[in-house]
């Protein structure tokens, strides 16, 4: 009879901490980015580093590079990113996370972050992503700019890296590092603030907890936070790509750094040069960013 009034058994919980499950969710988040958004991200590095003329419009670069590679071509080089885009995302969320508890833990309890406060938590989480993001993101984009010919200049992930290695060590892996912290820690700390600002009015107004937000509003946060994003960084971004597709020859390269990059690109091309592929960056924003928050969201529902 005791056996029968005793409750039933229960699965044993997944035992993660609070650090582990934002991670996860982040590494979920950012392959849902990769998966979404890479044929547009393919469009917009081609158009921001090709020689003036090269392409009319993002639809003629899209155009060619089917002609030329088939439907595949719009995933050149995404095993780069879906390894490591999903790492960076990883970083991003659990940087954010850390720094929102740790913002929280000097407030009165139940009291809300402040804009400053998330839009420092976003600045953390940017500038913690780059020292994946930098070597990553410049392997992809040497991957996706190199030309379709036999011989191959790259095999790959790893022998675009080992080439790099060669031609400059460590430092050419992680040639333009300091684009790309100014670009993440400005460009997230707008990115994160965005989202969580209307996440938090949306709790406000409705009177509800975060996890009971329906995840058509988690999509249209994140394109809202993904405009945000590029709103603040796209020029930076335009020149972080120049100097990555720069020669791997000391003598042949053109750009001798980021602020040489940038009178360079204004000179020869006036303000047009630091908005090339723009409408391909636009168009793409609300899809991969609104798929990154809402993967993000689900995955850590599902961890609870």
């Amino acid at each position: 009879m005791s056996e029968l009034l005793s409750p039933p058994p229960t699965k044993p919980g997944l035992r993660l901490t609070q650090t582990q499950k934002d991670l996860i969710g982040g590494s979920v988040g950012g392959i849902a980015q990769v998966l979404v958004g890479q044929p547009f991200d393919i469009v917009k590095v081609r158009v921001q580093t090709a020689p003036t003329g090269t392409y009319t419009s993002p639809l003629d670069c899209a155009t060619k590079l089917l002609k030329a590679d088939g439907p595949l071509g719009f995933y050149k080089g995404t095993l780069t990113p879906l390894l490591g885009i999903g790492a960076c995302v990883s970083i991003q969320f659990g940087a954010l996370e850390w720094a929102k508890r740790f913002f929280a833990s000097r407030k009165r309890p139940g009291s809300q972050l402040s804009l400053g406060e998330l839009w420092a938590s976003g600045v953390i989480a940017g500038t913690a992503n780059t020292i994946v993001a930098n070597p990553v993101e410049h392997i992809r984009i040497r991957l996706q700019t190199q030309p379709n010919v036999t011989p191959k200049l790259y095999n790959g992930p790893l022998d675009c890296a080992v080439k790099l290695y060669r031609a400059g060590g460590i430092g050419m892996i992680m040639k333009a590092q300091v684009s790309t912290i100014w670009r993440d820690g400005l460009g997230y700390g707008s990115y994160f603030l965005a989202y969580e600002w209307l996440v938090q009015r949306h709790m406000n107004q409705h009177n509800v907890k975060r996890e009971d937000i329906s995840p058509i509003w988690a999509v249209t946060y994140g394109a809202a936070a993904g405009y945000a994003l590029w709103g603040t960084i796209y020029p930076i971004d335009v020149i972080k790509s120049k100097l990555q597709t720069d020669s791997l020859e000391p003598l042949k390269r053109q750009y001798k750094g980021m602020i040489d990059c940038f009178a360079q690109t204004y000179r020869t091309q006036g303000l047009k040069g630091f908005t090339g592929g723009l409408a391909p960056t636009l168009i793409r924003s609300p899809f991969a960013n609104g798929a990154t928050f809402v993967a993000f969201e689900l995955a850590m529902r599902a961890m609870t």
